[in-house]
């Protein structure tokens, strides 16, 4: 195994009873990265996340953050992660100060130290007004705000973010967003799980795709895409007349063979490079003399990779994972 990876985990299988969790399931994060482990409810993640921070314990298969196993030596482990589950593990009853300092003492750090530290990781989190609060009076985004600074508080040197914006409404997202972003310009290597799709193309360089306990597809958001044949190209003409003339003129500017089954006036088909095929389809259907009512071009997203992959969407609820 490689001391490169801050995440390396080689066969994982995980059962509960007669439903298998995790089915063989291979992880390799490198240090400083964002890697996201995409799919849909039951796919496996969260086991997956709660055995590599050893909350649950594999029946077969091996996994080391940093370097260290995670089941001969789970402490070890634990000193060097940090976990925000799918809701915010706070205390009501404590302010987000308290709150903060009470997962520092975990931690066995010095009161001076958590003292700076909270105060750091609150002014970073823009909670510095609401430190004071009691958490029980916090919106959601604050609540889960504060519940990824508590995660941080030990300067983790791998984060595990399950779901984080789970129920978080869009203005919310996004601020968290740029948050998991600063994480990683501070070196922080982060393993996000969620079931957004927009969430997995903007924030994570590798998205790992898995199903029924399997990883069936890794790449970037690019890669995933072009696996499923990249842009297409949509055309509309016209007139009738000019459909001949049409295809003839689009065949050599596309990379696979051409749909006709719209509506005899339009035609879509594969290409690449999408923002300079476009001019150039344009200029040769002009030269042709046909006239032309749109020209558009769709790119894949990741909801279509899903469901060429696995022939549904991944937000498509399933029942057959019983998680502990």
């Amino acid at each position: 195994m490689s001391g490169d990876l801050a995440v390396d985990a080689r066969g994982l299988v995980k059962r509960f009873g007669d439903a298998v969790a995790l089915d063989g399931v291979d992880l390799r994060v490198p240090r400083g990265a964002i890697y996201g482990l995409l799919g849909p409810n039951g796919a496996g993640k969260t086991t997956a996340v709660r055995v590599l921070t050893t909350l649950l314990r594999p029946d077969a298969g091996q996994a080391l953050i940093d370097g260290i196993d995670v089941v001969s030596n789970p402490n070890g482990v634990r000193q060097r992660i940090g976990l925000t589950g799918q809701y915010a593990a706070v205390e009501e009853r404590l302010t987000g100060r308290e709150n903060m300092e009470f997962v520092g003492r975990l931690f066995h750090l010095s009161k001076p130290e958590v003292k700076v530290r909270a105060g750091e990781l609150l002014e970073r989190f823009d909670l510095v007004d609401a430190a004071n609060r009691v958490v029980k009076g916090y919106s959601g985004g604050m609540r889960r705000r504060l519940d990824i600074a508590m995660s941080l508080i030990a300067r983790p040197s791998v984060l595990f973010l399950d779901e984080p914006t789970t129920g978080l409404d869009p203005r919310s997202r996004l601020a968290m967003w740029g948050l998991i972003e600063e994480l990683e310009a501070d070196g922080t290597t982060v393993l996000l799980t969620t079931q957004y799709l927009d969430e997995a193309d903007r924030l994570a360089e590798r998205i790992i795709v898995i199903d029924l306990g399997r990883v069936i597809a890794e790449g970037t958001s690019d890669e995933l895409k072009d696996r499923i044949g990249g842009d297409r190209l949509r055309v509309s003409i016209a007139r009738a007349e000019n459909r001949e003339a049409a295809l003839a003129t689009l065949r050599p500017l596309c990379t696979g063979d051409i749909d006709t089954s719209h509506d005899g006036l339009s035609f879509s088909a594969p290409i690449r490079a999408g923002d300079r095929v476009v001019p150039a389809v344009i200029r040769a259907l002009d030269d042709a003399g046909i006239d032309v009512l749109d020209v558009e071009v769709r790119r894949p997203t990741l909801d279509d990779v899903f469901l060429t992959l696995t022939g549904r969407a991944v937000t498509d609820e399933q029942d057959h994972e019983q998680v502990a």
